[in-house]
């Protein structure tokens, strides 16, 4: 992956009884890690009380053996992986956000960006409010917390909430007696259910973290759904339902999602498989091997070559204990880490024309640094192929490519491209072909074609995304 920034990861428990939950989320979160790898945090409620362990970093370096055992017995949860789409690396910035006010408790883990979150910060600042990070959440927080103190529940909170909010949001809210999870009306983020065989219902980002921890899956939450557990079962609001066209994020298949998930219906690895096999056909060239840029790039790689008829080689190997590399906060770091991250395969490319397949090219910064891996590692010819289109619209739904200026396509030919990588080729996946990808009903694509589901920030609110707390 060259370049593009990564979403977040949320997960829930709701247990008929008090259990060591912590350890559960633990493992969910380990399985969503994928989706953050510079925060995480756990949120348990004994008894109405909320405590929470969140700090910067992994979650086996966050959660030790004590921390985990220190944590109290309970009967609900939540916990939460982050990269920071908005907002900075800091532990203050981790979730899940835990709230206390006149009417309670509250913690909320979220997924996503909201696209109107400039204009409600400062509408929050405005009447007092006094911010203590620079994330999204904080702002959902905020508005829930109004809403609870004019309605009798918090679930009438949240359901308000849906009203003021727009944009990407995936939302795990755990009060003292519920545990609530809702996906936005455009069904932006994946969210799905699953119950274990002692009765504990679990929330997750994606089905792969509830097989993590045992569960079997239940179903996607649908866009616009809450879903409210508590003692007396699962209840089910569809009040938000059907009043957007859905718009799921097509890079949660792209590259997003763990190959191994399968999100609204819809096989993560097939989809790559055959965005791939579409690919071979759409970009043809002469070749001796195909290779895929570990790790979601494999899969696509393999559909290239069943595609094409060219062999399917491991041609890099990546180094599992190295984070990826849009976590290195400046281009130099970054450049660095590629080297430490990758290694070719001398044996599989030495002398080879080379299919070098990945799934989109963003600076391409991280994409010129492969090749010259190839090159040096004795390549004969490197045809870089990305499957998916040319992504030259600025995200605000959480990719964290907020400006045209970011993205490599917007300023450059293919040609152009695979000079600058030192690519003898470049072929993206063709805008026509998505439709061919088979995904379902509605994927929200403005990062390739600029027809946003949802009004954009203005110009002036765009500070949002480049706002600092002032110590």
């Amino acid at each position: 992956m060259s370049g593009l920034h990564e979403e977040c990861g949320v997960f829930g428990l709701y247990s008929p009884k008090k259990s060591h939950l912590a350890e559960i989320v633990y493992y969910g979160l380990y399985a969503l890690q994928h989706r953050g790898q510079e925060g995480c945090g756990i949120a348990v409620c004994e008894d109405g009380v909320i405590t929470a362990h969140k700090d910067v970093g992994l979650a086996g370096e966050v959660f030790s053996h004590r921390i985990l055992a220190e944590m109290p017995q309970g009967n609900m949860a939540v916990g939460h992986v982050r990269y920071s789409t908005t907002g900075g690396n800091e532990r203050r910035n981790c979730q899940p956000i835990v709230v206390n006010h006149m009417k309670g408790r509250m913690a909320l883990a979220h997924n996503g960006n909201l696209s109107n979150a400039g204009e409600l910060r400062r509408e929050l600042e405005l009447s007092g409010a006094i911010f203590h990070t620079t994330s999204d959440t904080e702002t959902i927080a905020y508005i829930i917390t109004k809403q609870r103190l004019i309605r009798d529940s918090i679930e009438e909170a949240v359901l308000s909430a849906m009203d003021i909010i727009e944009g990407a949001y995936s939302l795990v809210v755990m009060s003292p007696t519920k545990l609530i999870a809702c996906r936005d009306p455009f069904g932006f983020r994946p969210l799905c259910f699953g119950r274990m065989s002692d009765g504990t219902y679990v929330v997750a980002s994606e089905s792969c973290a509830l097989t993590a921890v045992g569960a079997e899956f239940v179903r996607d939450i649908e866009p616009g759904e809450m879903l409210i557990f508590s003692k007396e079962g699962v209840r089910s609001d569809r009040s938000h339902c059907e009043k957007k066209p859905k718009r799921i994020c097509i890079f949660e298949y792209i590259y997003f999602a763990r190959p191994d998930s399968v999100i609204d219906g819809v096989s993560v690895h097939s989809s790559r498989l055959r965005a791939g096999h579409i690919l071979a056909k759409s970009c043809p060239v002469d070749a001796d091997i195909v290779i895929g840029v570990p790790d979601s790039g494999l899969d696509a790689a393999l559909g290239y070559s069943k595609g094409s008829g060219i062999p399917y080689g491991i041609g890099l190997i990546k180094n599992k204990y190295v984070a990826r590399t849009f976590i290195s906060p400046t281009q130099e770091s970054r450049v660095d880490k590629v080297r430490i991250k990758l290694s070719a395969v001398e044996e599989t490319v030495k002398g080879k024309r080379v299919v070098l397949v990945d799934d989109s090219i963003v600076r391409g910064t991280t994409g010129g640094r492969i090749v010259s891996l190839l090159r040096e590692a004795g390549a004969k010819e490197i045809h870089f192929r990305v499957s998916a289109p040319p992504f030259l619209h600025p995200c605000y739904y959480g990719t964290d490519i907020d400006s045209e200026e970011n993205l490599i396509a917007a300023r450059r030919t293919p040609e152009e491209i695979a000079k600058e990588m030192g690519a003898d080729s470049l072929g993206y996946l063709p805008m026509s072909a998505l439709d061919e990808l088979n995904l379902g009903a509605g994927c929200c694509k403005a990062c390739f074609g600029g027809d946003y589901p949802t009004s954009v920030p203005e110009k002036a609110h765009k500070d949002k995304y480049e706002m600092k707390i002032q110590e």
